[in-house]
């Protein structure tokens, strides 16, 4: 009736499966002809092949010999398993690498090619890199810890960088991040060997900020690559600002931007009078020895002292500290008659010293001194405007927000200026 019987279709099932075999087997004869064969006849590169230090400033360099004869693929890493990036011309006769070589490396090349008949052939090579012949280090600084919000990151080289495209380099190398966010920042060349970096407005309060460099084998310049850095963690506390007005003798301290309490002081009086503009906490010595030869009043003039000094938090290198001046409780809170430094009762003292940490904020205004200089003497970074802050950057401002916007918004600065 024309159809199969069921013994009839599985007959004809068999039949197909073992057919099917046959055919693949026919016509083209041994499949193992066709296994890759060895390139070492084939495959050059100018460099040689491992037996003589590769210069890393040049690219890698991998030529196919024999007429009819390309590669088709290449695959370069270095020992711990980094891929070179390179480029095939078009007829598949020359390779070369694109990314820089790390110097002092080894490198394992695995290179196809194929021949006119379709043959693939293989080739594997190894290759060293000739050492730095000077490393760039990078020491991140503060030390790890929890910080104020005013607290700078730090970098400093172990050998000057003063080129323009070397510059951009390592700082395009260290990289600041913080959670939550503090939007955009920069770093600036406070010289040929120290980098500072800010985000534009303070570090967030109870953030995190993680500091890593990605400067280890990178070409800098010359015979300069960037050598291993340790990275740096971060924390900040409160947000604390010590705002202390000249004019009215009185320290407004604000938590989170919560007035916590006004405190009656006294600044600098004529002659001495207190730097104007934003510093940050340098350290906290419960008992210090003040002496005026340290800045340089004469012993023995009418200006001249010696004192032991309690609960002094240091905002300057040269010697300026909020600390407790009991000799001048009557003139707190009336005049300013101190040396140069902000004076306050013993208990209130004692409280700002217990109430700060370093990298808190205290701003002077309306002093008759001069401006707090942004390096040299502290950190003054803050007394730079955005601005004019990332005039000091080789690479740029990065991260958060337009990096081509230079307005004053959330500019620590230009919040002071005003009062100034």
């Amino acid at each position: 009736m024309g159809l199969f019987s069921p013994r009839r279709m599985a007959i004809a099932l068999v039949t197909a499966v073992v057919a099917a075999p046959l055919a693949a087997c026919s016509g083209d004869g041994d499949p193992l002809a066709k296994a890759p064969y060895d390139a070492s006849g084939d495959v050059v590169w100018a460099a040689g092949t491992g037996t003589k230090k590769a210069d890393p400033g040049k690219p890698l360099e991998i030529t196919v010999k024999g007429d009819g004869k390309r590669i088709t693929d290449v695959t370069a890493t270095d020992a711990s398993g980094r891929f070179i990036r390179g480029r095939l011309s078009e007829d598949g006769r020359h390779w070369q690498s694109t990314s820089a070589l790390g110097a002092g490396a080894h490198y394992t090349v695995r290179v196809s090619t194929e021949d006119k008949e379709g043959r693939q052939g293989r080739k594997t090579l190894a290759l060293d890199t000739r050492a730095p012949d000077k490393l760039l280090r990078v020491t991140f600084g503060p030390e790890a810890g929890t910080y104020g919000v005013g607290q700078p990151v730090t970098a400093e080289l172990s050998a000057p960088v003063k080129d323009i495209n070397a510059r951009i380099a390592v700082e395009r190398s260290l990289h600041v991040d913080s959670s939550p966010s503090a939007g955009q920042g920069a770093w600036y060349w406070v010289d040929d060997r120290t980098l500072h970096y800010r985000p534009r407005a303070y570090w967030p309060a109870h953030a995190r900020i993680e500091v890593r460099s990605t400067l280890d084998g990178l070409h800098i310049k010359g015979g300069m690559y960037g050598g291993p850095a340790k990275p740096l963690t971060l924390r900040t506390g409160d947000r604390v600002e010590a705002l202390t007005d000249a004019s009215t003798h009185t320290m407004t301290f604000k938590r989170n931007g919560r007035v916590v309490r006004t405190i009656p002081v006294t600044t600098g009086k004529p002659g001495f009078s207190t730097r104007n503009g934003i510093k940050v906490v340098l350290g906290q010595e419960a008992h210090v020895r003040m002496r005026s030869e340290t800045v340089g009043i004469a012993s023995g003039s009418s200006d001249a002292y010696d004192l032991p000094v309690e609960w002094a938090t240091r905002v300057t290198w040269s010697g300026e500290y909020v600390h407790a001046a009991p000799w001048s409780v009557g003139s707190q809170g009336v005049a300013n008659v101190s040396h140069g430094c902000t004076g306050m009762s013993t208990e209130n003292a004692h409280w700002f010293f217990e109430n700060v940490r370093r990298g808190d904020i205290v701003v002077v205004t309306h002093s008759l001194g001069e401006e707090m200089a942004p390096f040299g003497n502290g950190f003054g970074d803050w007394n730079l405007s955005w601005a004019d802050w990332r005039k000091g950057s080789a690479a740029g401002a990065r991260a958060g927000s337009d990096p081509a916007a230079a307005d004053d918004t959330d500019d620590p600065q230009a919040r002071l200026r005003p009062v100034l």
